[in-house]
């Protein structure tokens, strides 16, 4: 079903991608538990879901400073990342935003606001044939501040030549939408994969898609 989008108009769709895009944070998961159970290091699915956005070398600092442990965080973020391209091939999109992206391509640019890497974000878009479909990627090495900090998002309008207020953002976590709000910018929040079945057990699947809570 399609999602809700708030009245416009908009010059510009600017999409969080993990979780957004692609329903990948269940294979990142995956990824996540392979190797820090190699590093002995504990991490929660409700940790991995709300620190959704952040770039995995400040997730894995993050967890050194909390757990009193010495993993580096440039060594455990490429294999983490060479664990999610075994298996990236299972990869799926959220069929309600890949449905939008169809509509409105063409019509308005769009771009790809992400914690992860570019190689990251790069292969998830080729595995579901749209990377075309976007003017820039904006990652994590693009930026200074990590959500949810505005920096990201304004690169992204920056680079499309959009006002802030003039950029609609499709985003799934909490601190996405917070930086969406501090980049003065209207958010969809994407319902989260426990969210999905719960919503389509209760047949509110029209409701996906719900106006990030700052922008209502």
């Amino acid at each position: 079903m399609p999602l809700a989008i708030p009245e416009g108009p908009f010059k510009a769709y600017l999409f969080d991608c993990d979780g957004t895009i692609v329903n990948s944070m269940p294979l990142h998961y995956q990824a996540w538990k392979r190797i820090f159970l190699e590093q002995g290091c504990q991490f929660s699915e409700a940790t991995h879901y709300k620190l959704g956005g952040m770039p995995t070398e400040e997730i894995v600092a993050m967890l050194n400073t909390q757990q009193g442990l010495s993993m580096n965080p440039a060594e455990v973020a490429l294999q983490k990342e060479d664990y999610y391209y075994e298996i990236i091939h299972r990869l799926e999109a959220v069929p309600e935003v890949l449905e939008e992206i169809h509509r409105m391509h063409g019509e308005i640019p769009f771009a790809v606001v992400s914690g992860g890497t570019r190689e990251s974000v790069t292969k998830s878009l080729e595995v579901l044939g749209i990377l075309d479909r976007f003017e820039t990627l904006v990652c994590a090495e693009d930026y200074v501040k990590s959500k949810p900090d505005a920096e990201p998002y304004l690169t992204a309008a920056k680079r499309l030549g959009v006002a802030p207020s003039q950029c609609l953002v499709f985003e799934d976590t909490a601190i996405g939408i917070q930086a969406a709000t501090a980049a003065g910018m209207p958010s969809v929040r994407i319902l989260q994969p426990w969210e999905r079945v719960a919503a389509g057990q209760l047949g509110q699947l029209g409701q996906l898609g719900q106006l990030g809570s700052e922008a209502r």
